[in-house]
């Protein structure tokens, strides 16, 4: 059932894309605020206490109704298990942005892509180059292929077993806290980034051995090795650092941004970024999407035939 559930998951995402706005994440970050507001008083403690007050709910409820459907039927546990990783995975959501900046580019629009880029990342693209645009493009789609796909498909698998897809909801609920309130909240937020922290420490580290496998092995688990330590963030390090090497091409580097140059480490070997290598990191990204999605199948294979 649980690569069933992958699949109509994948397949529904693909014809009605969910956008990373939509209701139910909005409700989510609405309620992180105000539990923010009312809870933090600077304390690692009153962080904890409140992701424990907003994420574990969640996960009961979830187990629950994933248990009583079961019960009633296993087609309704199915149902169940397909709605919360139609919420919580959205491959979509960053290839479209993904296609729509390499469009523009191709195009030799410059504005169109820049905006795009701002809209998806969040940051200030005005002054960028086309080939520092595209080199971002690269890294914030490698970066939310892990987030949205990789992250959240590890542990809807690891717990789907008895938990159904309480996984992918504690994945998915456990990096958005650690966004809203690991930055900005001092002692409060630590709590929701040691959690982010210890679930991400296998996921990522398999994510970046499948971009090794679906592309340049030799180059990536070189800039994975001697690279990854340099970048601000750890775990994206590792993730640009292998995808990088993978797909043969150089990320980091300096960007022109807020009237200034800001300098970063660089990453991989080969080429500069260009609008060319957007469709190599797309095809990079499918090809381990693909891997793990087969990896999955035999691995249920395998549990159903030690049934029989």
């Amino acid at each position: 059932m649980t690569i069933l559930a992958l699949i109509i998951a994948l397949a529904l995402e693909q014809f009605r894309p969910l956008s990373n706005r939509n209701l139910f994440t909005l409700a989510f970050v609405r309620l992180a605020n105000q539990l923010e507001r009312g809870l933090n008083a600077g304390e690692f403690r009153n962080g904890m206490g409140a992701w424990l007050l907003l994420v574990l709910p969640l996960l009961i409820v979830s187990f629950v109704v994933y248990l009583l459907l079961c019960r009633v039927n296993v087609g309704f546990a199915l149902l169940w298990d397909v709605a919360i990783l139609y919420l919580t995975m959205g491959f979509r959501q960053f290839s479209h942005a993904f296609s729509g900046i390499s469009k523009a580019l191709q195009a030799e629009d410059l504005d169109t892509a820049r905006a795009l880029l701002a809209d998806w990342s969040g940051q200030h693209t005005s002054e960028m180059s086309a080939d520092e645009v595209s080199r971002m493009a690269i890294e914030q789609g490698l970066a939310d292929s892990y987030r949205y796909v990789f992250g959240t498909l590890f542990w809807f698998v690891v717990l789907a077993w008895f938990a159904g897809p309480a996984g992918a909801l504690l994945y998915r609920s456990a990096s958005l806290l650690a966004q809203k309130w690991g930055r900005s909240s001092g002692a409060f937020g630590r709590f929701s980034v040691l959690i982010l922290e210890l679930l991400d420490y296998l996921p990522v580290r398999l994510t970046a051995a499948s971009f090794a496998i679906m592309g340049n092995f030799e180059d990536a688990v070189y800039c994975w090795r001697t690279q990854a330590q340099s970048w601000t963030d750890y775990i994206d390090g590792i993730l640009l650092s292998s995808g990088a090497g993978a797909i043969g091409v150089r990320l980091g580097d300096t960007l022109h941004q807020d009237h200034t140059v800001k300098f970063r480490p660089e990453l991989g070997v080969g080429e500069a970024a260009t609008p060319d290598y957007l469709a190599s990191a797309v095809g990079l990204i499918w090809r381990t999407a693909i891997l793990w999605i087969a990896l999955v199948l035999l691995f249920s294979l395998g549990s159903w035939l030690g049934r029989v």
